[in-house]
């Protein structure tokens, strides 16, 4: 048992999987479209204002009158869907997520918007086109491993018309820099990994290549489960070289999605490619 235990905490091999999914989990799925949905969190979905403002500046640099066709990579339970389809633009939403997809299709139709919601894979489906501008928010860039990021690129340069628009953003070097490992133990009587009760280990680990690790192993009476959050940072440079094998063009480098200047202390970076 202690050598099994010890196996499950080491630290795993770069991308290697946990073994479980947070999306397809009855349990958990509910749980994590709690988060999304509270707007003191920053933790599955940024907060309100925020994304207000990052859905003005998407419209000035990308307009739906010039990019009326919008596809939303990763929607989530549609929080910034909707606001792009208030903004004017023709939306599809695509996210692995059930509940989420299930989630934003009722608010959609409650609020009285035509949103086209799909549950797909975008690693393994086809995705819908031509588009006008994709987008790809929350950092979920850098949390594919190397061959997901060159097939996300790849399928977004296909989805799009000439002369169309990808925006997208990551963390920074700045973080990577700045990270800081820990290894922690949490009991709980119930929670977000599990209904029952639970001793869970949390750790934050430090990779090469720019890479970090949340590693979650969750112990309950009856089972054990691991779950990795793998995270890639990137420079403008080792971005803008990804994003140029696809075939994109580089149009623009920000500090955030919303438009900030990027500089050295930016904690994240945006990019607005041109196909």
């Amino acid at each position: 048992m202690f050598d099994r235990l010890a196996g499950l905490l080491a630290p795993p091999p770069m991308h290697a999987s946990g073994g479980e999914s947070f999306w397809v989990d009855p349990y958990i799925s509910s749980q994590l479209l709690k988060t999304h949905l509270d707007p003191d969190t920053e933790l599955a979905s940024r907060k309100p204002a925020f994304m207000d403002q990052s859905v003005r500046w998407i419209r000035d640099v990308s307009p739906p009158e010039r990019y009326p066709r919008l596809l939303d990579l990763g929607c989530g339970p549609g929080l910034y869907a909707q606001r792009f389809a208030g903004a004017g633009y023709q939306v599809t939403g695509v996210d692995f997520s059930e509940r989420s997809i299930r989630y934003a299709q009722e608010s959609a139709a409650q609020t009285g918007l035509t949103i086209d919601y799909r549950r797909a894979d975008y690693l393994k489906a086809d995705l819908p086109g031509p588009q006008d501008l994709a987008v790809m928010i929350y950092c979920d860039y850098g949390a594919l491993s190397d061959a997901g990021r060159k097939t996300l690129m790849e399928k977004a340069y296909g989805a799009l018309r000439p002369g169309g628009h990808f925006l997208l953003d990551v963390h920074s070097f700045r973080l990577y820099d700045t990270f800081v490992e820990s290894r922690t133990w949490e009991a709980a009587e119930g929670g977000f990994w599990s209904a029952e009760k639970y001793l869970c280990f949390n750790a934050l680990l430090k990779y090469p290549e720019h890479t970090t690790l949340y590693q979650a192993v969750v112990l309950t009476e009856n089972e054990t489960k691991s779950y990795f959050i793998w995270n890639r940072c990137f420079s403008p440079q080792t971005l803008k070289k990804e994003a140029e094998q696809a075939g994109f063009r580089v149009a623009g480098v920000y500090g955030d999605i919303a438009g900030a200047p990027y500089g050295e202390e930016s904690m994240a970076l945006a990019v607005l490619l041109e196909k």
